[in-house]
């Protein structure tokens, strides 16, 4: 359950309302998902995070699907569930397969473990590395 009240349409600010259909107009879709209905209880913190979405996620020099795999990666790393089910979406919609989301989870494991391993152990980086 959500700490703040979901506001549907109807119920939210112009402000709120003015993002909202913008969101709808962007992804075109009939309604906004439940992350922008909550932060429609905060309308200058939902424009600031959509347009950083927008700027963030738009065309770029990574691809689509590889930018909802980054922010996949991210979501499970820090173990946000609405982030993981709402991007793994979008990365579907984008072609990720079973296999591709697999591979995923697998790399994530992985480099935790090797951030872990090396914080420990307080791992000087090498000169090799720093150039870059």
């Amino acid at each position: 359950m959500s700490m703040l009240k979901k506001l549907d349409y109807a119920d939210a600010s112009a402000e709120a309302r003015a993002v909202m259909d913008d969101i709808k107009a962007t992804r075109n879709v009939p309604d906004v998902n439940n992350v922008w209905k909550v932060l429609a209880n905060d309308p200058r913190q939902m424009k600031q995070f959509w347009d950083e979405m927008k700027a963030v996620m738009a065309p770029g020099g990574l691809d689509a699907l590889t930018k909802e795999m980054i922010y996949v990666a991210v979501s499970i790393t820090n173990s946000c569930e609405y982030c993981i089910h709402s991007h793994s979406a979008s990365a579907r919609k984008h072609g990720m397969s079973d296999e591709m989301y697999a591979e995923l989870v697998a790399v994530v494991a992985l480099a935790n473990k090797g951030n872990r391993i090396s914080t420990g152990y307080q791992v000087e980086v090498d000169e090799q590395f720093k150039r870059y």
